[in-house]
């Protein structure tokens, strides 16, 4: 019989550390609130509290789980807010579109993002698995995971959204593989009411965040053949990367 204790504390967990942050954050706005807006996709100005609010909630809630689940999110979560900073804005998506810019001389942020997160997840899955192979096509599990969360964050709800989806498997899990499932759902969960309302953005540092969340949860639950398949899911995604946001911005 599985004990579904843990992964409900860590699901419930997860959901309270975010809200929070969210909350703290939009309260005291470090910085000015200038700094913690964006313009959405309709226009209309939205608050980005619910990103790093995201990522610090997931790297904790993943972190006492599994501390290198934890590195992963938080690593991602920062290459991340490094191009919520500096990113030029420029639609840019797929890993193709930064490896072209960077063959011509341009060192774009998703390159610097590209780069870090794979680092991250290439650590992570050392630390995760045990067999050199597996430890190889966990980091690429956990990294392109990461990855495609962002990929499908093109409208209010659908990086949340794919979370929530991708993460229901997980739970059938045993063990710390159904925990990490529930921290990246739980913090998904928080957040998706303010995200589909347009009161808040996940942003590159919530959206990669989340992704790297989900892929610790699959890296771990899996064995060979599944870290195999899900390996060439997630590369396939981010070489059609502006297909794959095309296809998430047509979802009703």
């Amino acid at each position: 019989m599985i004990d579904r204790a843990p992964r409900t504390r860590s699901l419930v967990l997860a959901a309270a550390l975010a809200r929070a942050g969210a909350t703290v954050l939009r309260a005291t706005a470090p910085g000015g609130r200038e700094h913690w807006t964006r313009t959405n996709h309709a226009g209309r100005a939205v608050g980005l509290y619910a990103g790093p609010a995201s990522a610090l909630a997931a790297a904790l809630a993943t972190g006492r789980v599994r501390p290198a689940a934890g590195f992963a999110v938080l690593a991602a979560g920062a290459c991340g807010a490094y191009d919520d900073v500096a990113g030029t804005g420029d639609g840019r998506r797929g890993f193709r579109a930064h490896l072209s810019a960077l063959r011509g001389g341009e060192v774009t942020s998703g390159a610097v993002k590209l780069f870090g997160i794979s680092a991250a997840g290439l650590a992570a899955g050392a630390l995760l698995k045990e067999r050199p192979l597996d430890k190889v096509l966990a980091g690429v599990v956990v990294a392109g995971a990461a990855h495609f969360v962002n990929l499908v964050d093109v409208r209010p709800g659908r990086a949340a959204g794919a979370v929530l989806l991708c993460g229901v498997p997980g739970l059938a899990q045993r063990g710390s593989a159904a925990e990490l499932s529930a921290a990246a759902m739980g913090v998904a969960a928080a957040v998706l009411p303010d995200d589909v309302r347009e009161r808040a953005m996940l942003g590159d540092t919530g959206a990669h965040a989340l992704g790297a969340a989900l892929g610790t949860a699959i890296a771990l639950g899996n064995g060979r053949a599944g870290l195999v398949a899900h390996a060439a899911a997630v590369v396939a995604a981010a070489v059609c990367g502006e297909r794959v946001s095309a296809w998430a911005r047509s979802l009703v």
